[in-house]
């Protein structure tokens, strides 16, 4: 069984960074995908950017290319999310996902930007 928790949200300003954290425990497969997704309120979840995680290379959505770096350090089991230039339409809850299809995931973390 994977487990996944999500840390590092919180209240924050426009124009701050923040790096999210997902500590995942269990069985990690090496070819499983590993996703960073988002969803804000009245919104659909999207995703942010996904990697596999005995590989490491990063596909991210076209709106994530610029401000939004997903990175894993595959000796603490943590996968990151770092945020930069924070925007008020970056508010939502943010999650973690992994597997075949990411079929586990955290409870999320939710992200504040005030203007």
């Amino acid at each position: 069984q994977v487990q996944l928790v999500e840390s590092g949200g919180g209240l924050v300003q426009a124009g701050d960074s923040l790096r999210l954290s997902c500590l995942i425990s269990g069985h990690i497969a090496s070819y499983y995908r590993m996703g960073w997704f988002r969803q804000a309120p009245g919104k659909e979840r999207e995703l942010i950017g996904s990697t596999i995680w005995a590989v490491g290379n990063v596909d991210y959505a076209d709106y994530a290319k610029e401000r939004f770096t997903v990175s894993r350090d595959t000796a603490k089991n943590t996968m990151y999310l770092q945020i930069d230039s924070l925007e008020p339409d970056d508010t939502a809850v943010y999650y973690c996902a992994a597997g075949m299809s990411y079929e586990y995931w955290g409870p999320g973390t939710q992200v504040t930007v005030s203007s």
